[in-house]
């Protein structure tokens, strides 16, 4: 029981050393009016929030995970969902499990309207994996340079963009890969 405690005592005190570094006004967490003088010029680091619950939507989940870390990380704006890129962003996110190759679609070209940047989860477990884990990997790259290890960041939190369409594709071995399409 003592060394329980002990380990207890040293995983609190782990953690509350390194909510200072949070970057937030109380320390931890993001409260109400963090986001009053507009966006934060660097993300919270470590932020981590709660994946938002399944509503049987992945592609609204999808667009609800993308602007909880713009919001609860860097007071972003949100993105409107791009209901009309979604058919495309299936068809990239089927064509790359068929090619075996992570943005062979928007590289190619190969359908309307595509947008302008693109982030791809290929080969995850189920759409909800994706949703909670691969878009938290993401943003978990930025900031910082070089843009090729950033890129999933920085498309994200990216200012210009104002609508993301979500794609999903489950391969008949029950692999699931995902796109996120972003446009102006």
């Amino acid at each position: 029981m003592r060394m329980f405690r002990f380990l207890a005592t040293i995983s609190l005190a782990a953690i509350l050393a390194t909510l200072p570094l949070m970057g937030c006004k109380d320390g931890g967490t993001r409260q109400p009016g963090d986001c009053d003088d507009g966006p934060l010029s660097s993300p919270i680091p470590n932020c981590q929030p709660t994946p938002v619950p399944d509503t049987g939507d992945p592609y609204a989940d999808c667009v609800a995970r993308v602007n909880q870390f713009r919001m609860d990380c860097q007071c972003l704006p949100p993105l409107e969902r791009w209901t009309d890129g979604e058919a495309c962003a299936d068809e990239h996110a089927q064509y790359d499990s068929e090619q075996g190759t992570a943005h062979a679609g928007f590289i190619d070209n190969i359908c309307d309207p595509r947008g302008n940047a693109q982030n791809e989860c290929p080969g995850w477990g189920s759409e909800g994996q994706v949703i909670s884990s691969c878009l938290q990997m993401m943003w978990d790259e930025g900031p910082g340079e070089p843009y090729s290890e950033h890129g999933h960041f920085i498309n994200m939190s990216n200012t210009s963009y104002n609508r993301v369409a979500c794609g999903f594709y489950t391969t008949p071995t029950g692999s699931v890969w995902a796109v996120q399409n972003f446009s102006p």
